[in-house]
This record gives structure tokens, sequence and C-alpha cells, in this order.
């Protein structure tokens, strides 16, 4: 099948979806008002609570719940073939991802612009809050350490994305000062940083010192590194420690000094990205050598196809950046459909560029199953196989070949680096939330939380344990991250589901994907829990075995709890602030 059709029914009903479904949820559902007072607006602190261009605020938004997981999940998925990653991409977004990301947003705005986990007490009560707080502790120590994970080993692989990649910093401070000091535009100084940034790819894709590559200066992968380590593990750990270091700066600055400016630069970077990746498709017009469904899988594709993909779909950190950082900057309330639905739609949009880069990479359907084996093989190559096929078809637009992967490349690291940072600063503001709950003064001070969300992080991404040995943390924690994350997903509609039926609103548009995502991610977890993390196996196995188990548990518990409020008639507590 011609890919470019492909593309094109995805996109005509992500437009569809986007134009009506969302509409309707806004105007007849959660019936937002203009003329309420966002927190924003409330609570202006000129650090976390910042009145913000609804423009902007979704290039924040955006690239901070895209990362790599959009580009990562499906690459993955794909396994199974590209008729179900293609379905649960565009339906999922639609009907799940929009209502979720809309919905928590909504939710904290009408809540001071608490998290989702502080939501919870007021819907549900302290014990729920609770568990779900650490439920969200663990998921977003889990994407620290998986995006750490992937961000140095692109770094490893593609040394000419470093330099592109770090000079966007100081050019994000610039027009972070520009815009909130001197008044100036930010569209024009961000389109300059971009053009920076793809003038230091192409030299960088040239000219040998510019890349940055640590292994090669060990005297390459069989080199001597530090501390009797190899050169690779050397290499490894010390992008782990540059990060640390980077993502503490980050996520204790004020938001306007480095994250808004560089997630504005990243939301241009999607869309020359997504533009080169479609005029490259139609330009080739190539056909999909991936099968439409592998009729012999070793893993079926249900439950598993659901964690799999899960941003690009739907995905529990949305709610956690809705309601925990893009709900603190909303100028006006009526903003929460552009920011929250149409993220939503624009990472659907990359996910499925995501299948269909991998999906024509391959000469034939032989050449697909033979590098794609198993899911675990899936796994392994999904993501370096998403940069060559997106490589490939920025090459149809006469890019060469080196300077194409380095530009994929930066845009996978960019994304990945905002969706990390953010992710540090939401750790910080659980600790703290955690610190005020149980009355432990040294949590609430920013530098003390920011200190252990950082040394936590680091010592899981760096758990020398698994098929990569030395700083695999990343890699072993995957299957517990993807099902945490549509966990907490599931939970979060459940309770946009309470909050709308207290509003006397439909509340059937967020139950109902409700219901699908707990099954199946139940499921999911039982299944992994009982039977591939027993206690008879490595140590590797018994950390998976009991987080997975103390969330499983944990899950049911809210799931339950939430149900039971679910059936009460109570009047809105949120209606009353």
């Amino acid at each position: 099948m011609n890919a470019i059709l492909i593309a094109l029914i995805g996109i005509v009903v992500f437009i569809l979806g986007y134009r009506y479904y969302s509409k309707f949820v806004a105007e007849k559902i959660f019936r937002l008002d203009p003329n309420y007072v966002t927190p924003a607006h409330r609570f202006k602190d000129g650090v976390d609570y910042v009145p913000t261009n609804k423009f902007v605020l979704w290039g924040h938004h955006f690239t901070s719940v895209a990362g790599a997981a959009p580009i990562l999940g499906p690459a993955i998925a794909i396994y199974w073939g590209w008729l179900p990653a293609f379905l649960w991409v565009v339906l999922g977004t639609i009907f799940a991802a929009g209502v979720h990301d809309f919905g928590t947003l909504a939710l904290s705005v009408r809540n001071k612009g608490y998290s989702i986990g502080t939501i919870a007490d007021r819907l549900v009560g302290r014990r729920a809050k609770l568990l779900f707080l650490f439920i969200i502790l663990i998921l977003v120590l889990m994407v620290n350490a998986v995006f750490a994970w992937v961000i140095s080993n692109l770094f490893i692989s593609y040394p000419a994305s470093v330099f592109p990649v770090f000079i966007q910093i100081p050019l994000a401070i610039w027009i972070g000062y520009a815009a909130y000091k001197r008044n100036v535009k930010m569209l024009l100084p961000s389109v300059i940083a971009l053009v920076i940034m793809y003038a230091a790819a192409i030299m960088a894709s040239r000219v040998g010192f510019l890349q940055i590559d640590l292994v090669g200066y060990m005297g390459g992968e069989n080199g001597t590194g530090l501390f009797g380590l190899g050169s690779v593990s050397t290499a490894f750990l010390i992008w782990i420690v540059i990060l640390m270091v980077y993502v503490y700066i980050a996520s204790t600055l004020p938001v306007w000094k480095l994250l808004q400016p560089r997630d504005f630069i990243n939301s241009h970077q999607l869309v020359v990205g997504l533009a080169i990746l479609y005029l490259g498709l139609l330009f080739t017009s190539p056909s999909m050598t991936a099968p439409a469904v592998n009729e012999s899988p070793d893993r079926s594709f249900l439950p598993l196809l659901f964690i799999t993909i899960a941003c690009g779909a739907i995905s529990g950190f949305h709610g956690l950046v809705s309601s925990g950082t893009s709900s603190k900057q909303l100028d006006k309330e009526t903003d929460a459909r552009f920011v929250g639905y149409f993220g939503a739609v624009g990472e659907g949009i990359l996910a499925l560029v995501s299948i269909i880069a991998v999906g024509t990479f391959f000469a034939n359907t032989d050449a697909f199953s033979q590098a794609y084996t198993s899911f675990n093989e899936a796994n392994a190559i999904g993501l370096g196989t998403f940069i060559e096929g997106a490589a490939t078809l920025a090459q149809g637009l006469g890019i060469p070949a080196d300077i194409a992967t380095t530009i994929v490349s930066i845009i996978v690291v960019s994304f990945a680096a905002t969706t990390l940072d953010t992710s540090v600063r939401l750790m910080r503001y659980i600790i703290a939330e955690l610190g005020i709950e149980y009355k432990i003064q040294p949590l609430t001070k920013t530098h003390v939380a920011t200190t252990i969300a950082v040394l936590s992080s680091a010592a899981l991404v760096l758990i020398p344990e698994g098929p990569n040995g030395f700083g695999s943390g990343g890699y072993l924690i995957w299957p517990l991250f993807g099902t945490a994350n549509q966990l907490l997903a599931a939970i979060s509609l459940f309770l946009i589901a309470i909050w709308l039926k207290r509003k006397g609103s439909n509340y059937m548009i967020a139950l109902i994907p409700m219901i699908f995502l707990i099954f199946m991610t139940l499921f999911a977890m039982f299944q992994q829990v009982v039977f591939e993390w027993s206690w008879m196996g490595t140590g590797s196995n018994m950390l998976l075995f009991v987080l997975g188990s103390i969330i499983f548990v944990f899950a049911i518990w809210i799931a339950l709890t939430s149900f039971s409020e679910l059936m009460k008639k109570v009047e809105d507590p949120l209606n009353k602030d």
C-alpha cells in the first residue's frame, strides 16, 4: 500500500477530530469560560505561574509531552504490522489522548493549577492521593531514567548531533531574555535560532572536530575508559553526568528563562521536521514494505500494543505535564482546547510519521521480517530504524544522507531533552507535595527536592545490569514504564469522569476510553508481573517484580475507590473554588 494514502487518511481524521470532536468537548462537556481567572493570573509569580501566549504554551506543552516516546513506541509496535499501530495511533489520539490531555489541563486550571495527584485528594480522598502520588513519583523517575538513557545513547551513536543540540541552550536563554525583558516577539528569534542550529548540524556533519565523539576520543569501541570501564560505558557515564547537571539547572530556573523559549524553538523544529518528512514522503512516494499485519508474532498484540504505543495514542505522563506545568501558564481557560487537545493531535501526527518511516525503510517484506524477528528485537532496533528510515525520507528532498541523519537525530534528542527536564521539574513538585503532606520541611525546598530527583534518576539509569551491561537502567525499566504510564492515564480519565459527573456533564467521553485502557494495562501488567518478572528471576527482574506488584495493587485500589466515588451523588467540590 502506498504510504502517502496512509498519511492522508491519518491526517484527515486528525483534522476532523480537532475541528469537531474537540469543539464538542470544549463547549458542551467541559463548558470552558473565557472570563475565568486562570491560576497563571491568580497566582502569578514569574517562576512557575506565568500567563503565556497559547502558541508559545502549545510549543512548551507539545515538546514536553512528545519526547522520543511517540517515535520509539510506534517504531517498536510496527512489529505486529503497520495497520494495528496505525489504528491505535489515530483512534487513540482522537478519542482517548485528546480527552485525557485536554481534560487534565481543564481540571487542573479549575483547581488552582494543582497536580493530578493533589486533585485526587479532593475528588476521591487523601488515601487515594497518596497512592496516586506514589505511582506518579515512580513514573516520573522512570521517565527520567528512560530519556536520559535514550539521549546518552543517541549522543554516542550520532556524535554530530551533540554540538547543534548544545548550541540551542544559549540561544534559548537569549530568546527568553529578549521576549520577557525587552518585549520582543518570540517568533523571529526562534526562527533565527533554528537556522543557526541547522547550520551547525550541516557543519558538524562535515567537519570532524565539531563531532563530539567521546568513544572515538578513547580509542573506539574497544578502547580503555575510566575506572576500569570500556570506552562506551565511560562515554555513557560522562553524558549522564552532563545531562543531570543540565536538568538540575533547567528544572530550577524560571520557566521563561530556558524552558519556554527552548520549547518554542522545538515546536518550530517539529514543524520543520514534519514538513521535511512528509514532503520527502510526497516526493519519494514509497510503499509500505512492512506487513499490514504480522501473522506469526512471538507475542500477541493484545494487550502489549496498547502499552507499547503510549505517547502518540494516550499517555499518563501527558496528564502530569498538563496539570503540573501547562495549567500554571494557561492565559485563558478557552486556550486549553488548543494547548491540550491539539497537543495530542500534534503527537499523533509525529507517531504516524514514525510508523511510515519504519514501514517504508526496508527493501521488502522479507527484509523487514529478518530485522523484526521478535518483540524483544523490535525493542532493540526500533529507535535506530526510525532515524535511518526518516533520514531516507528526507533524502527525497535532496538532503545528503549524513546531514539528514544528523537533523533527524537532533530532533529526537531535542524532544527527549525537553521531556527530561520537564519530568525532573514535575518530580520536584511531587516531592515538595509529599513534604507538605508529611510535614517534612526540607522536602519543600526547591534545591533539596531537585537534588533528590536528579540523584535518584541518575542512580536508576546507571544500574549495571541488563543486555547492554553498565548503564542499562533505562532499557531495563522500559516495560514497567509502559504499563505504569498507561495505568496513570486510565486513573486520570477516571478522575475526569468523576469531575464531569459532579458537574452534570456527560462523563462517558472519559469513562469509555478509561474502561478500555485500564483493562488492557492491568492485563498487561498482570502478565508481566506473574509470568515475566517472577521472584525466581535475576536481580533486575526482582526490581521489576517488586515495583510492578506495588503499582499493580495500588492501581486496582485507586480504581475501585474511584469507581465507588463515581457512583455517589456528591456536589463537585472543585466548582466551589
